[in-house]
C-alpha cells in the first residue's frame, strides 16, 4: 500500500534530539506513513543514530546530501523523494504528541481541508518544558498570516501537490512561512488550525525562532520576497513585532 503521509525530517548536527524526534513519529497512533530524513552534511554522530534506529522500521529513509544545501533545500529534496499525497514536516530538535498525525488527519476529513496545522507547547534546549502554549485558529487566510506566522512548520499536514508547487526558497528569509504565503494567496485557500498543542517545539539560543532579532531581520526579507513593497513590508513587520510579543509573553517560565 502506498503511504499516506510522508513526514519530511531534515538533520544537520542534530545528535543530541534527533532520536527523540524520531522516537515521537514511532510512537504516532496513526502508522500508515513514511519517515524521509535527509541529512545536510553532518559532522557529528546524527547519521550514526539515524543509521540504528533505521534497523528498527523499515519505514524510515536516510538520505545524505553530498554537501550542505540548507533547510530549504533540503525539504524540497524530501517532497521529491516522497510517495504520499501528504506531507508532515518534523525539524529534528522537535517532536510530536503521539496522536498528532490521527487527529490532525481526522481534522483534515472534517474540514475538506488541504492545508493544516496544530497548537504548539514548547521546551528548551535542555527539554525542560514553558508552561505557555501557543494556541491557533480554526483557520487562516493570507491575509490574517502576513500579521504573524501562525502555522509552525513542524504542525503542517498538506497536501503534496501544493507544496511541490510552491517550494521552499532562500533561506536568508523565513522560508516556509514564504511558502505559506503564496499557498494561500496563490489558491485562494485557508490553513486549518487544530487547537491543540500536539506539537512540541524546541526553543534554542541559536535557532531562528530563538534569535529574535534575527527572526525580525528574515520576517522582512520575508515580506520583500512574496512580492510586497517597503511600505506594506513595514507595517505587517508592525503586527508581526507585537503579535510577537505577546505569543513570547503566553509563553511564562518553566515548570520546575
Amino acid at each position: 500500500m502506498d503511504n499516506i503521509i510522508s513526514i519530511i525530517m531534515p538533520t544537520y548536527n542534530c545528535e543530541k534530539y534527533v532520536e527523540e524526534a524520531i522516537y515521537s513519529v514511532l510512537a504516532q497512533t496513526y502508522q500508515n506513513y513514511e519517515l524521509i530524513v535527509i541529512d545536510d552534511g553532518s559532522t557529528d554522530k546524527t547519521v550514526d543514530k539515524i543509521n540504528i534506529l533505521m534497523k528498527t522500521d523499515q519505514r524510515i529513509k536516510l538520505y545524505i546530501n553530498e554537501k550542505n544545501q540548507g533547510v530549504a533545500a533540503t525539504r524540497n529534496k524530501g517532497v521529491a523523494l516522497a510517495s504520499g499525497i501528504w506531507i508532515a514536516f518534523l525539524d529534528s530538535d522537535d517532536r510530536w504528541k503521539d496522536e498528532k498525525l490521527e487527529k490532525q488527519f481526522n481534522h483534515a476529513y472534517d474540514t475538506k481541508g488541504n492545508f493544516l496545522f496544530t497548537g504548539s507547547s514548547f521546551i528548551d534546549e535542555n527539554s525542560e518544558p514553558y508552561r505557555g502554549v501557543l494556541e491557533v485558529p480554526e483557520k487562516v487566510t493570507y491575509k490574517e498570516l502576513l500579521k504573524q506566522n501562525i502555522i509552525s512548520c513542524s504542525s503542517v499536514l498538506i497536501k503534496k501537490i501544493y507544496i511541490e508547487k510552491y517550494r521552499m526558497e532562500n533561506d536568508d528569509t523565513h522560508e516556509d512561512f514564504g511558502s505559506w504565503l503564496r499557498i494561500l494567496k496563490e489558491e485562494e485557500m485557508f490553513a486549518y488550525g487544530l487547537n491543540q498543542p500536539l506539537l512540541v517545539y524546541r526553543i534554542s539560543k541559536n535557532s531562528k525562532s530563538g534569535n529574535k532579532l534575527k527572526s525580525l531581520k528574515m520576517s522582512y526579507k520575508t515580506y520583500r520576497y512574496v512580492g510586497l513593497d517597503i511600505m506594506k513590508s513595514t507595517y505587517f513587520m508592525c503586527w508581526y513585532v507585537f503579535r510577537s510579543i505577546r505569543k513570547y509573553r503566553n509563553i511564562k517560565k518553566r515548570f520546575g
